[in-house]
């Protein structure tokens, strides 16, 4: 038993990822033609970004590739608008961003670990073709609020359209969103629901999703209508 109640130093032999990581952000930062990239990113030595493909990707100051991310563009076409991440952004072990539209995270973003942003998915509407054959869809956009957290085994997916994640949301642990979600809420599940909002009248956090004030107006009018009266009345009987 270890008998000392000091804490112990840190393997010295610690030093050298470390020091390979510096070494290959100053090489990346450096010799990739990215459409932009900022002041102290950090790419761990065992992330995955291409090089040929690096004129998609927009990264701000302070953004952080952790140990086999992989920042993906998933089409050859050097035109397209970029995937942006901006300052202060983290991304977690094992994750995947793969753009071919665009994904765009605001600043100050957590991605856990083993996180999926996709905004395009494998067709597969051809029976005779097999899925591996047919190649991908024409995908949608993927926009995520400045100072969310997503949380780990996560994955947020937009085959058509637009999908937002709004400022200041937590998307749970393995949780699936396919559509887009308001600022300050929680959600949780597949697909991924609402579980938790914050309210700005009260200042405060509640269970469940916040009732749209404008919404609750229409509902109450429809109600106090002859028709909303009747059905009403229907209900009860």
């Amino acid at each position: 038993m270890y008998s000392n109640q000091r804490r112990p130093f840190e393997d010295p032999l610690g030093i050298f990822p470390k020091a390979l990581t510096k070494l290959y952000s100053a090489w990346v930062s450096r010799t990739y033609p990215f459409a932009r990239i900022g002041h102290n990113v950090s790419f761990h030595f065992a992330c995955k970004v291409s090089r040929q493909r690096a004129t998609r990707i927009s990264l701000g100051n302070s953004v952080r590739l952790l140990e086999s991310a992989w920042l993906s563009v998933a089409t050859d076409d050097p035109t397209g608008e970029p995937t942006i991440i901006e300052d202060n952004c983290s991304i977690g072990y094992g994750s995947i961003l793969s753009g071919k539209n665009r994904v765009h995270l605001e600043r100050d973003i957590l991605v856990g670990q083993h996180v999926v942003i996709q905004d395009h998915n494998h067709a597969y509407e051809d029976i005779d073709v097999p899925i591996i054959s047919q190649g991908i869809t024409d995908g949608g956009k993927i926009r995520i609020g400045q100072g969310s957290w997503i949380g780990r085994g996560a994955a947020i997916l937009c085959s058509r359209g637009e999908l937002t994640i709004g400022r200041h949301c937590v998307v749970s642990a393995n949780s699936v969103v396919m559509r887009s979600i308001p600022d300050y809420s929680v959600v949780f599940g597949t697909p991924a629901t609402i579980i938790r909002q914050y309210d700005p009248e009260k200042r405060a956090w509640r269970m469940g999703q916040r009732r749209n004030a404008s919404v609750a107006v229409q509902e109450d009018t429809a109600k106090l209508s002859p028709g909303g009266r009747k059905a009403e009345l229907v209900e009860k009987s």
